[in-house]
């Protein structure tokens, strides 16, 4: 997903179904994505149509309909949020459209789970070798990072937060999404580089 606020719906989505996400950083290649998929097996896929970099779009869509091929999974579903800046195609029975999706959506309660249920799995970048999947409990992550938020970033209810990094990272997952959150804090999302359009 790019740095949009339907990644952020999604994670949380997720984590209110109960349900592990794999959030992975948009500048992965076709076979990096790939891998990921074939050691995850997803049963859905949540994207964009593209990602907007400060001098390319760069086409998701098409990246993601070549890792899964090569992923080798099948029967994955994929739902799509389909930008202006690069509108896609569907192919029918797998792609589903985020905004028709939600025109008929419903809201679901909550899902109780035990502290160490999983609440995602992050991958390391694969440059140490292949790939591990990092397992994070639901109620570890919760805890420390309200603890970091309160006692270590000086940010509560009311208060707003940036992390300059990507949702594709731990950094991004603990202190773009759930963190602030967790303290009733605002979290600012920024799809692009810090240095563009300018570093002010």
């Amino acid at each position: 997903m790019p740095m949009i606020q339907e990644a952020i719906f999604a994670m949380l989505a997720c984590a209110r179904l109960g349900a592990i996400h794999s959030v992975v950083f948009g500048g992965f290649s076709a076979k990096e994505l790939g891998n990921r998929i074939k050691d995850a097996t997803p049963k859905l896929m949540i994207s964009a149509s593209c990602g907007i970099e400060p001098h390319k779009t760069i086409n998701y869509k098409k990246f993601l309909d070549e890792s899964v091929k090569l992923s080798g999974v099948e029967g994955v579903k994929i739902l799509i949020k389909n930008r202006p800046e690069m509108m896609c195609e569907f192919t029918e029975g797998v792609d589903y459209d985020y905004e028709e999706c939600m025109k008929t959506s419903k809201p679901a309660d909550c899902v109780w789970v035990n502290a160490d249920h999983e609440l995602y799995i992050l991958y390391t970048s694969g440059t140490t070798g292949v790939p591990k999947g990092i397992v994070r409990g639901t109620g570890g992550t919760c805890v420390a990072l309200h603890f970091t938020m309160k006692h270590i970033m000086g940010i509560g209810a009311g208060d707003s937060y940036f992390a300059g990094s990507d949702i594709g990272w731990v950094v991004g997952h603990s202190f773009i999404v759930y963190g602030p959150l967790l303290m009733g804090a605002a979290t600012v999302l920024y799809e692009g580089k810090p240095h563009l359009p300018d570093a002010g």
